[in-house]
C-alpha cells in the first residue's frame, strides 16, 4: 500500500479542545436544525412534508434545464424531477415530478401540469400517466421510520463496538457516529438542502462508513495497550493514530474520488446523496481522528475523578 504519511508525530491529544470547538459547531448546528425541522422550518421534500408525484411520457427526451425552468416559471420551485427510459439504452421520455404540498395548485394538478408543459414546450405531445398523492398522515410516519432507523443504528454500533473491544470504546464510537451524523444535517440546514428519504439513506451509509474509519484505530489502540503497558494512554493513542494515519487516509482519499465522481457525473436525481457522503467521508475521517479516540481520554479522566484514596488518619 502506498504511504504517504510516513513516521508523522501529529500530537492529536493535544489538539483536542481545538476539535473539540470545531465539533461543538458542527453538533449544535446539527441539533438546531433538527429542532428547526420538526416544527416544520427548512427545505423538507415531499417525503417528509407531503405533495404529489406527477409520471409523464414525451415521444422525445426533453432536456432537464429547461423543463426545470418552465416549472419554476410557474410557480413550481423545488420540484424534484428524475428522467427516466423504458429501456437501459433507450431515450428518457419519461418524467416523473415531486411536488410539494406548498406548490400544488388548487383546481387540479393534472390540468395545471398539462397546462404548463403545453405552453412551455408548444408541439411537443405527452401524456399524463398518474397523479399520486402524499397525505401528511404518510409523511409523519416516513419521518418516525427515518428518526428510528438512524437511533437504531447508532444503537448497533455502540454494542458491536462494546462487544469486540469494550464498553468505552463503544461509547466512543457511538458519539463520534452521531457526531458526524448531526454534522452532515447541520450542514445541509444551512445549505439550504432538500431533506428527502434519500439523505437518510446517505446518513445511514455514512454511519457504516464512520465505524469502519474508527474500528481501524480503535484495532491499533487496543493493540499498543497490550503492548506498551507502561505508556499512559494519552501516548498510546497519539502513536496509535499516527500509525494507521496513511491507511485512513488512503482509505478515505479513493472512497472521496468514487463519490466525487458520483456528485460531478452522476446526474441530478443522486446529486444530494452524493453531495451528503463526501462531506461525510470528510467529518467522518476527521472524528476518528479527533473525536473517537480523544473521548477514551476523558473516559479515563472521569474514571479517574471517581477513584477516592483514603486519608490515613
Amino acid at each position: 500500500m502506498i504511504q504517504i504519511l510516513n513516521n508523522t508525530k501529529i500530537n492529536f491529544v493535544g489538539l483536542r479542545f481545538i476539535a473539540y470547538i470545531i465539533s461543538s459547531l458542527l453538533v449544535f448546528g446539527g441539533l438546531f436544525a433538527i429542532v428547526q425541522l420538526a416544527q416544520g422550518h427548512g427545505n423538507v421534500g415531499i417525503d417528509f412534508a407531503g405533495g404529489s408525484v406527477v409520471s409523464l411520457k414525451f415521444e422525445k427526451e426533453l432536456p432537464v434545464e429547461k423543463v426545470r425552468e418552465v416549472l419554476d416559471k410557474n410557480g413550481f420551485k423545488d420540484t424534484g424531477i428524475q428522467q427516466i427510459s423504458d429501456k437501459p439504452g433507450d431515450p428518457k421520455t419519461k418524467i416523473l415530478l415531486r411536488i410539494k404540498a406548498s406548490n400544488v395548485k388548487i383546481g387540479g394538478l393534472k390540468e395545471a401540469m398539462t397546462k404548463v408543459f403545453t405552453e412551455g414546450f408548444p408541439g411537443e405531445k405527452f401524456d399524463i400517466d398518474r397523479v399520486e398523492d402524499m397525505g401528511p398522515i404518510v409523511s409523519s410516519k416516513l419521518k418516525g421510520q427515518a428518526f428510528w432507523a438512524v437511533f437504531f443504528a447508532i444503537l448497533s454500533i455502540m454494542v458491536y463496538i462494546w462487544f469486540r473491544f469494550e464498553f468505552r470504546f463503544g461509547l466512543a464510537a457511538a458519539v463520534a457516529t452521531l457526531h458526524d451524523v448531526l454534522a452532515v444535517i447541520g450542514i445541509f440546514y444551512f445549505m439550504d438542502k432538500e431533506f428527502t428519504l434519500l439523505l437518510v439513506t446517505a446518513l445511514l451509509t455514512l454511519a457504516g462508513y464512520s465505524l469502519t474509519d474508527t474500528v481501524v484505530v480503535f484495532d491499533r489502540i487496543r493493540e499498543n495497550l497490550k503492548l506498551r503497558v507502561k505508556d499512559n494512554l494519552d501516548t498510546i493513542i497519539n502513536s496509535s493514530v499516527n500509525e494507521v494515519l496513511s491507511r485512513t487516509f488512503m482509505t478515505s482519499l479513493t472512497v472521496l474520488i468514487v463519490v466525487a465522481a458520483l456528485f460531478f457525473y452522476g446526474g441530478e436525481v443522486i446529486h444530494d446523496f452524493s453531495f451528503a457522503l463526501m462531506i461525510g467521508v470528510v467529518i467522518g475521517t476527521y472524528s476518528s481522528w479527533f473525536v473517537a479516540s480523544p473521548i477514551l481520554i476523558e473516559w479515563e479522566h472521569a474514571t479517574a475523578r471517581k477513584v477516592v484514596v483514603p486519608v490515613k488518619k
